[in-house]
């Protein structure tokens, strides 16, 4: 049985929408996921078939709270491309 919590929750954003027209989706993941783990979870929560599973982690970026510097939190992202034929209803609809 795969971890339901691996998977945070998609990415929503233009680069994201644009890669869900060719199958591919985008995902906040956690920090210690991996590849296969994130196709597990996958089929279980969405009941779809991952092809490929790519992920990037990504350093915090610095911002100033109150006059001191400090760092968002680092994350991992997996671009995921799922089977022929399958797809995701998660990304906004266009007007």
């Amino acid at each position: 049985m795969a971890n339901k919590f691996l998977i945070k929750r998609p990415i929503i954003s233009e680069k994201a929408h644009d890669l869900s027209a060719m199958g591919k989706y985008v995902f906040l993941v956690e920090k210690s996921a991996t590849k296969p783990e994130i196709k597990k979870a996958l089929k279980e929560i969405y009941k779809v078939d991952a092809t490929d599973v790519n992920v990037s982690n990504n350093p915090g970026k610095p911002r100033r709270v109150k006059g001191h510097e400090a760092l968002t939190s680092n994350y991992k992202k997996a671009y995921v491309q799922l089977k022929e034929g399958q797809k995701l209803d998660i990304m906004p609809h266009s007007s």
